[in-house]
């Protein structure tokens, strides 16, 4: 099988979710690129999710954009539903690719946390992604895959992610047991934990003198941008990563090592 042939998406349906900016725009963009016809789900940023989703058309791809807010009690089942649409009414048979990539943050000690914050974090990071796959499990193809966008806050202590870092900490421990139980299927299920990227929700990484600073914990010796981590998700969305499963996998360039 040639190189080539081992990243081509072509045909296969892709859901990303918060794709409107930052990371989730550039794995939309690098999965599109291999050939798949992506979902692009959005929140509020809906001339965004448009912009993207024509310019992959414009690319001579195929793209669709849903609205869902994922902070909602039912906003994994409103998802959900209009993928399924998507899906049928696209004559698929299925749903290939899964990204969890939608998340929220909160930068508070635990002292100064309020239960209603505390809510919103685990809803967005933790909870919406156990439902929505939950629900897109009947449609997810045999040898589909998900991959959910976790944290290097998972593994290294920064005291103000008192919220964040245990969410994502609970995706990773939802990664390795779908792993396991969805390994008959032939769908590998993995986490990708971004460091420091510059993207407009981390200011301090697209700052260029705070950008520096942060540089030097880096064995890479600079900050991530979004397509260094869309290039691992496609890898592992693709043929190529068919032998990896159940792992979560550092994308920080050698932060904080």
């Amino acid at each position: 099988m040639s190189q080539r042939n081992r990243f081509d998406l072509t045909g296969k349906i892709a859901l990303v979710t918060g794709a409107s900016r930052g990371i989730g725009r550039a794995i939309a963009v690098a999965l599109a690129e291999q050939g798949a016809r992506i979902i692009v789900h959005y929140h509020q940023a809906g001339d965004a999710a448009d912009g993207l989703a024509s310019e992959i058309r414009a690319q001579g791809g195929e793209a669709w954009t849903v609205a869902a807010d994922l902070s909602a009690a039912d906003g994994a089942s409103v998802l959900a539903h209009a993928v399924k649409a998507i899906v049928r009414d696209a004559s698929a048979g299925g749903l290939d690719i899964l990204v969890n990539n939608a998340g929220v943050g909160l930068r508070a000690r635990i002292a100064d946390v309020r239960e209603e914050d505390f809510d919103r974090v685990l809803q967005v990071n933790l909870k919406t992604p156990f439902f929505l796959i939950q629900q897109l499990l009947p449609v997810l193809r045999d040898g589909g895959r998900i991959i959910n966008v976790s944290s290097m806050g998972t593994r290294a202590a920064y005291p103000e992610m008192s919220v964040y870092a245990p969410a994502k900490g609970g995706l990773e421990a939802l990664t390795l047991l779908l792993a396991a139980e969805l390994g008959p299927r032939n769908i590998t299920v993995n986490a990708v934990l971004p460091g420091a990227t510059a993207t407009d929700l981390n200011q301090r990484a697209r700052d260029p003198e705070t950008a520096k600073v942060i540089a030097q914990t880096v064995a890479l010796g600079r900050v991530g941008q979004p397509d260094d981590i869309a290039d691992i998700v496609t890898f592992l969305a693709s043929n190529a990563g068919r032998w990896v499963t159940g792992q979560n996998i550092d994308a920080t360039g050698g932060q904080r090592l």
